[in-house]
């Protein structure tokens, strides 16, 4: 697995992201066994980073995650765990709930990274990150991030928190790479912010041509991982692909590996 590192986190380049696991926005019980095996198979393959958010089937996909590390034993410090606060959430007192909702659903002591999950227009986010930056201090966090914010937004936020904003998680795939025109990827960089992608593969629908598939062929791989491949090529980005099947969970996990030479990042289009 290859890594990023901050001055004070390091994240693999690939993780497991949790949309999906134990419903869609609403709890689905007969997706449980199946969203458990999934998370089985992640840890059994090696992810460290799951990333999540109250929002995730409201709550059951942090109760998943947590049920499924307590029964494959895992250590909690070798885990990185993410999730996030939602927008309507954003007043002081809430921020202290959701965090201790995730908590107690995910029955862990403290989160890795805590997110604003999306902004919400008309937001104090001086309130906002009062609470985060107090989550910091009181242990329950170990470090603060964004995601879908704007690059106002992020150098607002940039500004009220005590401890530097870890990653702005965005859209980020090569069918989607508003993140690289915008100016957002470059300041990441320069600032020492991840930009973790999610939708990296658009969510299973990533379109094949004969370019993908000529890589693909010479890499021994399948379009998905050469996706997932120059997606982690670009420095300071992670990315947290989501899927069910083990198979294809394992096959997320290895495009970690795959090197993609300059020639065929050209023809990619960087």
């Amino acid at each position: 697995m290859k890594y990023e590192t901050l001055p004070a986190l390091t994240l693999p380049k690939i993780g497991y992201g949790a949309w999906r696991i134990g419903g869609n926005s609403n709890p689905d019980p007969a997706l449980d066994e199946k969203s458990l095996a999934a998370l089985r198979a992640a840890l059994e393959t090696g992810y460290t980073h799951f990333d999540t958010a109250e929002m995730y089937a409201d709550g059951r996909s942090e109760e998943l995650i947590g049920r499924a590390i307590r029964e494959a034993g895992a250590k909690r410090e070798d885990l990185f765990i993410t999730s996030k606060v939602t927008p309507n959430h954003l007043q002081y007192e809430d921020v202290l709930a959701s965090c201790e909702n995730s908590l107690r659903r995910l029955q862990t002591d403290y989160l890795d990274l805590y997110l604003i999950h999306w902004p919400h227009g008309g937001s104090r986010y001086d309130e906002t990150f009062r609470a985060l930056n107090k989550l910091v201090r009181d242990g329950k966090v170990k470090h603060l991030g964004v995601s879908n914010f704007n690059l106002k937004l992020l150098k607002q936020a940039r500004e009220l928190s005590e401890t530097p904003i870890a990653t702005n998680q965005v859209p980020f795939s090569l069918s989607d790479r508003s993140y690289i025109k915008n100016g957002m990827l470059e300041f990441c960089q320069n600032n020492d912010i991840l930009l973790t992608a999610y939708s990296p593969v658009d969510e299973g629908n990533l379109k094949s041509n004969t370019t993908l598939e000529t890589i693909a062929k010479a890499h021994n791989a399948t379009i998905f991982q050469i996706a997932l491949a120059w997606v982690i090529s670009h420095p300071r980005v992670i990315t947290i692909p989501m899927s069910f099947n083990p198979a294809h969970i394992k096959e997320n996990f290895e495009a970690a590996e795959i090197e993609l030479t300059e020639e065929e990042l050209g023809r990619i289009g960087k």
